[in-house]
């Protein structure tokens, strides 16, 4: 009977010193920003196209490839439907991935910052004309 409270024992030994060094979390590493290639200094238009591509093809191209959309043909982006849509500025399309109507997803700052929501919208009316 001596054996089994031992092992007892001891598993709780080991249990208590491996889950007492759990106590402090461990540092957190800066995070890197979700756009690496995106500068922090102002944007010449090739250099916003060019990160507009990239979060275009990441957040974008899956419902919206080749500029189309996969869940309503009548809502494409390419130029004579956005404007048949009112969206006739960069900004128009920020405001509809914040806000959407129909079916598309929520697409909040957190998850794709103005600076690049902007670059998307840019991407948008220089690609899809």
């Amino acid at each position: 009977m001596n054996r089994p409270t031992a092992r007892a024992g001891a598993f709780l030994a080991v249990a208590g010193v491996l889950l007492g060094g759990c106590r402090k979390e461990a540092p957190r590493k800066a995070e890197t920003p979700r756009t690496a290639q995106t500068p922090h200094a102002a944007q010449t238009l090739r250099e916003q196209l060019q990160a507009g591509e990239a979060l275009f093809k990441q957040y974008c191209a899956p419902c919206h490839p080749d500029g189309g959309n996969v869940t309503d043909p009548r809502r494409t982006l390419r130029g004579s439907r956005l404007k048949a849509n009112h969206i006739t500025r960069p900004e128009d399309i920020v405001r509809i991935m914040r806000n959407p109507i129909s079916r598309m997803i929520r697409f909040d700052e957190t998850t794709i910052p103005d600076r690049d929501a902007t670059a998307i919208a840019v991407y948008i009316f220089e690609t899809f004309k």
